[in-house]
C-alpha cells in the first residue's frame, strides 16, 4: 500500500501549500473517510474544470492545480491524489476511455480516483465537477461517478494505478491552453491497454 502514498514530480504532497491544505481540510474530523470525503468535495467544488470554464494555464502537477484553481479531469486527480497522500489515505489513479462526442470516435482518457478506505477497502471517487448531466458523490459504498460507458469502443478499466499514466502527464505538459488540449485529448487503444497496466493479462476488453 505504501506505493499509493508516496510523494513524485506529478503528485508533490510534500509542496507546504498541499500539506496546509491537507490540514485544514482534515481538521475537525475524526475518520479518514470523513476526511477524505472532504477532500473530493474540496477538489470537485473549488477546482475549476478547465474545459466548463474555458481557463488557462493546462495544469498537470498537483501544486500547479492548487496555484491556478483550475484543471482537466486528470489534473484534478493529481492533486485530489495529492491532498489524500497528505493524510496518509492511500490514493490511485483510475481510466475509462470515452467517446468524445458520444457517437462514436474520436476517443478520449477520463481520469479519476480511487482511495482505499478501512471499512469497505477500494472505493473510487470522480472530482471532474459538476455540471449538467454530471453528478458525481461520495456515497460509499456506491460509486457515482461522472461517466458511464456505453458505445462499444469505451472501456470502464478496473485498474487503480499508483501512479498517473505517463501519456496523461506527457499531454499535459505539452499543452498551453484549455483549447490546445481540447484538440489533444490522450487515448489509448484498446488492443494496447495491456501495454500501459490498465487490463490485466486474464481480462479481456472489447475488440475495436
Amino acid at each position: 500500500m505504501e506505493e499509493y502514498l508516496r510523494a513524485s514530480e506529478v503528485i508533490d504532497w510534500q509542496h507546504p501549500e498541499i500539506i496546509e491544505l491537507a490540514k485544514q481540510i482534515a481538521s475537525g474530523h475524526k475518520t479518514s473517510t470523513a476526511i477524505a470525503k472532504a477532500c473530493f468535495e474540496w477538489v470537485r467544488d473549488e477546482i475549476r474544470h478547465s474545459i466548463d470554464y474555458q481557463m488557462n494555464p493546462v495544469t498537470c502537477r498537483a501544486s500547479d492545480v492548487l496555484r491556478y484553481r483550475t484543471g482537466y479531469c486528470f489534473a484534478k486527480s493529481h492533486l485530489l491524489a495529492a491532498l489524500l497522500r497528505a493524510n496518509r489515505i492511500p490514493a490511485g489513479f483510475c481510466y475509462q476511455r470515452l467517446s468524445i462526442d458520444d457517437k462514436g470516435a474520436p476517443y478520449s482518457l477520463h481520469g479519476f480516483n480511487a482511495i482505499h478506505l478501512p471499512e469497505i477497502g477500494w472505493y473510487r471517487i470522480d472530482a471532474r465537477g459538476n455540471k449538467e448531466g454530471v453528478n458525481t458523490q461520495f456515497t460509499p459504498p456506491e460509486e457515482r461517478l461522472a461517466y458511464n460507458p456505453q458505445l462499444p469502443e469505451e472501456v470502464d478499466f478496473q485498474a487503480i494505478l499508483a501512479e498517473p499514466l505517463e501519456i496523461v502527464v506527457e499531454v499535459l505538459q505539452a499543452q498551453k491552453t484549455w483549447d490546445d488540449m481540447l484538440r489533444n485529448f490522450p487515448d489509448i487503444a484498446l488492443e494496447s491497454a495491456k501495454n500501459y497496466g490498465l487490463v490485466a493479462d486474464n481480462e479481456c476488453v472489447p475488440a475495436s
